[in-house]
């Protein structure tokens, strides 16, 4: 069995090395691990750092000429892994710290679970990249969950991260169903994505996950959370609500999604926050809803 690790870096050397350091100590029982980085067009030495990396196992480094994004960056990866046979696929954010058991027991359940075509792992806040720092004690700290799986608020077209900035007391210990997988780790199976197809790059970034998850649904596959397998995340915070970043591609992509794939009530709903947001939004929230009307997709007028 076949296992390819992707992980997706952009001028993120440091956290970059930093993942790949918690990899080596997984536990590899019953299947063959290969690693892949793709570098996103990085301006900075990324490459030639990563490449220098002694690792125990063979690191293939795949160098795009410019950002395509976390779909379409992430998506060259999912490529390489599929043309080599893979039977699954674990795409990794590279500000991600992974727990030793996090593939054995996400195989464990995919093997389980045979409808399954994505499996989501517990994930933590890592410590210091909580939401609200001071509302917790220090034994708290790397025990605050980031995402115990993701629901959508169909009503609203929103993705939401389960259990977000609660201390994990044990409340999410069930494997479940759940709506979608987050990308910041999840595993796929190989053929489920061989069915259903890869992450659709006209996002670029923001709500790609959850496209796919839904696409599977709609496919007739599940998508799973599995509380055993855990990891750490390094959650950014410099492109949250109110950055220009967030408010073209939440925007845009919220439109682009709920229009294809919520209720009708919901989208009448989404037409007339567009209408509003053209008139009373933030500049970057407009050029979201223009390029949503004109099909201006991938990066649009983002630059």
């Amino acid at each position: 069995m076949k296992v390819y690790l992707i992980i997706l870096n952009w001028n993120g050397k440091k956290d970059t090395i930093s993942c790949l350091k918690s990899v080596q100590k997984l536990k590899t029982d019953n299947f063959e691990l290969k690693i892949v980085v793709v570098d996103n067009g990085s301006s900075d030495s990324s490459v030639d750092e990563i490449s220098q990396f002694k690792s125990k196992y063979e690191i293939k480094i795949i160098e795009n000429k410019k950002n395509l994004g976390f779909a379409g960056g992430n998506n060259v990866g999912i490529r390489y892994a599929l043309k080599n046979k893979a039977d699954y696929i674990l795409v990794v954010n590279n500000d991600t710290t992974l727990d030793e058991d996090l593939i054995v027991y996400l195989i464990k359940a995919a093997e389980k679970y045979k409808d399954g075509g994505a499996f989501s792992p517990k994930i933590y806040f890592s410590k210091g990249f909580e939401y609200h720092k001071d509302r917790y004690k220090s034994n708290e700290l790397g025990r605050v969950i980031w995402a115990a799986g993701g629901l959508i608020d169909w009503k609203n077209v929103y993705g939401i991260n389960r259990g977000v900035d609660e201390v994990d007391v044990g409340q999410y210990d069930k494997t479940e169903e759940i709506d979608f997988c987050s990308g910041a780790c999840v595993l796929y199976r190989a053929k489920a994505l061989l069915k259903v197809g890869i992450y659709d790059e006209r996002y670029f970034a923001y709500y790609e996950d959850a496209e796919l998850s839904t696409r599977m649904i709609r496919r007739k596959w599940k998508n799973y959370y599995v509380p055993k397998a855990n990891l750490w995340h390094k959650v950014s915070q410099s492109s949250g609500i109110g950055s220009s970043l967030n408010d073209y591609f939440i925007t845009r992509n919220r439109l682009l999604f709920g229009m294809k794939y919520a209720p009708y009530r919901s989208r009448f709903a989404l037409i007339r926050e567009a209408f509003k947001l053209l008139f009373k939004g933030r500049i970057w929230q407009r050029t979201g809803v223009i390029d949503y009307i004109s099909g201006n997709f991938y990066l649009g007028s983002w630059r």
